[in-house]
């Protein structure tokens, strides 16, 4: 199916670790030292690696490209690993037939400096810390963490976000913490008509409404969702945020509290993208949760 216009790519930069298991690797690492991880890696590296916690995430992502003239996704490498050790991981993405060509290989350093140079989107990592340092960039982030569930039954791409801090600023966030939930109600209330400023996967969001706009109405094989803690009448700025924007999202789930695991579920979500650690915890027995370590819940 070829796109009705020019599509900008969805650009993801992600972490060897987050692309493959290298739990036994890191291990070696750790208890024996970097020349015993060096030839670990060496002797092994026709052997293929095991898929790690976003790898079927980056799977579909690049199915995308099979289905549009104009490849919609580009996926770039972030390793620690010097390009000797590193081409362990390389082989294995030739094993798995991933189009990954790009990568930046930095010996020890943390690769997240890497991550706005190639006009990253979006960086997945297993490493907090350099999760951290990408969204100070500006870059939208997330600390992949191990789940349950290892892959959607869907062939349709489910990504769902949370709100607040996520695809909003946490300003409305930052009332309910201070000042309690009636505070932050008559926030909003005073404010639906005020379109809240952006979060840091807003650019994701509207990149991926891109893609599937290339696509005839019906026919897309992703789908987005909100799944929010807010309720009736906090929804209202939500909505008309979204229309200010001139964003759609698929499914919005307005939860009033409720634990967004089953939600999750229903929805058959690949990955879900939240602030706060505890939903993320929540989340784990029913999708790979994404940490986002922005907003005053982490600070």
């Amino acid at each position: 199916m070829s796109p009705t216009k020019k599509i900008d790519p969805l650009v993801i930069a992600i972490s060897s670790r987050a692309l493959f298991d290298l739990s036994d690797s890191h291990r070696v690492f750790m208890e024996e030292g970097l020349e015993s991880y060096h030839r670990y890696q060496v002797d092994r590296e026709e052997k293929p690696l095991e898929p790690g916690d976003a790898f079927a995430l980056v799977q579909k992502l690049l199915q995308l490209n099979t289905l549009l003239e104009e490849s919609p996704v580009k996926v770039i490498l972030l390793s620690r690993n010097s390009a000797d050790t590193g081409l362990r991981i390389f082989n294995s993405i030739q094993h798995y037939q991933l189009d990954i060509t790009q990568a930046a290989f930095t010996g020890g350093e943390s690769p997240y400096k890497y991550v706005s140079a190639f006009d990253s989107h979006l960086f997945l990592s297993a490493d907090g810390a350099d999760v951290r340092s990408a969204l100070d960039l500006g870059v939208a982030a997330a600390t992949i963490l191990p789940s349950k569930k290892t892959t959607s039954g869907s062939n349709t791409l489910k990504i769902a976000f949370d709100g607040d801090a996520v695809l909003f600023a946490d300003d409305s966030e930052k009332i309910y913490k201070r000042q309690g939930l009636e505070a932050f109600t008559e926030n909003e209330i005073n404010s639906a008509n005020t379109p809240m400023s952006g979060g840091p996967f807003k650019p994701v969001l509207s990149a991926l409404q891109q893609i599937q706009m290339a696509f005839a109405p019906g026919d897309s094989p992703l789908r987005t969702c909100l799944v929010t803690a807010r309720a009736a009448p906090a929804h209202e700025r939500v909505v008309k945020t979204l229309r200010a924007w001139n964003i759609r999202i698929d499914e919005s789930l307005f939860l009033g509290g409720l634990s967004k695991g089953e939600f999750l579920r229903a929805f058959d979500a690949d990955v879900f993208f939240d602030d706060q650690e505890g939903h993320c915890e929540s989340a784990r027995d029913h999708v790979a949760p994404g940490h986002v370590p922005s907003g005053i819940a982490n600070e």
